[in-house]
């Protein structure tokens, strides 16, 4: 156990990362045999190891330290986000991690870490306790990017309705960032629903509205669905329905 110690510290930690501790190359590879045995140590994935505590059997450290080893950009973003900050509806047993090197999907201790290119770079942030994360603005422009590859309109829904306030200053920079006109529909659309509730500006609105362009878009693909003239969106003729809040889009606005 000279290196457990050291390794509970580190929580995850690679084989160049126990190399640097042992100070000879050759018996890193027996030392990790020898760990991995006695149940010191977990392989995560392929040159990615997680200390375990020895009292109750699992890992050191959390999923999101987990998801933000695995690669040296890698950030856990989205609905694993929105769960991280205290603000996801359900728990999910994926993981979103956003990195720009990528990796194969992998399953940890219950968990399915999944990998999201990184398409912009700011919006990160580090942690009180070390965990990479995408900060709540950024999360929310991400989830409305993504919400069909990821946990769908109503759980984003949800998400937005436990956040007390957002910055529109931020939201328009990643925005910007993205430079995407449906973006700025989506996310124009959807927020306006919880205006007053996120403390968002007159000024933000009309910003996403100037850059939504002429093209007609779907919001989601589902039955029902009305045009609304104000953001050139298809959308959903239930969405203040979708919520047990039930969000009224009239008084929003």
């Amino acid at each position: 156990m000279k290196y457990y110690e050291q390794l509970l510290d580190k929580g995850c930690f690679s084989r160049d990362d126990l190399c640097a501790m042992v100070g000879n190359y050759n018996t890193v590879g027996t030392l990790l045999k020898n760990y991995l045995k006695k149940g010191y140590i977990q392989k995560v994935k392929r040159n990615l190891y997680v200390a375990i505590n020895l009292a109750d059997r699992q890992p050191v450290v959390s999923k999101y330290h987990i998801a933000g080893s695995i690669t040296k950009s890698a950030y856990i973003s989205h609905h694993a986000a929105f769960e991280y900050y205290g603000c996801a509806n359900q728990v999910s047993y994926q993981v979103e991690v956003s990195s720009e090197t990528s990796f194969t999907d992998f399953s940890f201790n219950g968990n399915n870490y999944a990998f999201f290119s990184s398409r912009i770079s700011d919006g990160i942030i580090m942690r009180h306790d070390g965990v990479r994360a995408t900060d709540i603005e950024r999360t929310v422009i991400d989830s409305i990017n993504d919400f069909n590859k990821v946990a769908g309109l109503e759980e984003l829904l949800r998400c937005i309705e436990l956040i007390p306030s957002l910055d529109d200053e931020k939201l328009l920079s990643y925005l910007f960032s993205y430079n995407k006109q449906i973006l700025f529909q989506k996310t124009g659309y959807i927020l306006q629903h919880y205006k007053h509730m996120l403390r968002l500006s007159d000024m933000f609105f009309v910003e996403c509205a100037a850059r939504i362009g002429k093209s007609t878009r779907y919001l989601t693909k589902s039955t029902g669905n009305i045009y609304n003239s104000e953001w050139r969106l298809i959308v959903p003729d239930n969405l203040n329905k979708i919520t047990d809040k039930g969000v009224d889009y009239d008084a929003a606005i």
